[in-house]
């Protein structure tokens, strides 16, 4: 399968100066971007929760497919450049390339988690502590919440 970096070629760039913000918390979504070289912070709630450095990575993916307001914040760690794709969900319907990394990405995140989670939960039986966080955790993963306005609305 071909690179998101070849993939998105053609669309515009974007340079970051340390400290500055790509997408924040709470607003409203729609663009995705892939990262070209640099470093991006990810923080939700004000809790850093993840750091992107790869080529090709992307960002924005959760509000486009969902429909919802960003749910976290990024901000470029050191200088940082990205290519911009606006109007995501057209662009995803032009070229399922892209949207099939997309949704490998999804994916695999959500194994990620799933098998953290499982880890967590053997962990707290062990101590026979309450589980009832990680059961709220694992209900929400098994029962998501109905598509507002993004991919799932252009069918």
């Amino acid at each position: 399968m071909a690179s998101l970096l070849s993939l998105t070629q053609t669309q515009p760039q974007r340079t970051l100066a340390p400290g500055e913000v790509l997408i924040t918390e709470g607003e409203q979504g729609g663009e995705l971007y892939v990262l070209e070289t640099g470093r991006l912070i990810v923080e939700r709630g004000g809790v850093k929760i993840a750091e992107i450095k790869e080529p090709g990575a992307i960002i924005g993916e959760m509000s486009v497919l969902l429909g919802n307001d960003n749910s976290a914040t990024v901000r470029a760690d050191r200088a940082a450049t990205v290519r911009v794709i606006d109007n995501a969900v057209a662009f995803l319907e032009r070229t399922p390339l892209v949207a099939l990394h997309v949704a490998t990405l999804a994916c695999a995140r959500l194994d990620a988690t799933s098998a953290l989670l499982v880890q967590l939960r053997r962990e707290s039986a062990e101590k026979a502590g309450d589980q009832s966080v990680i059961n709220r955790i694992f209900s929400a993963l098994l029962t998501p919440p109905p598509p507002k306005s993004g991919w799932a609305a252009h069918e």
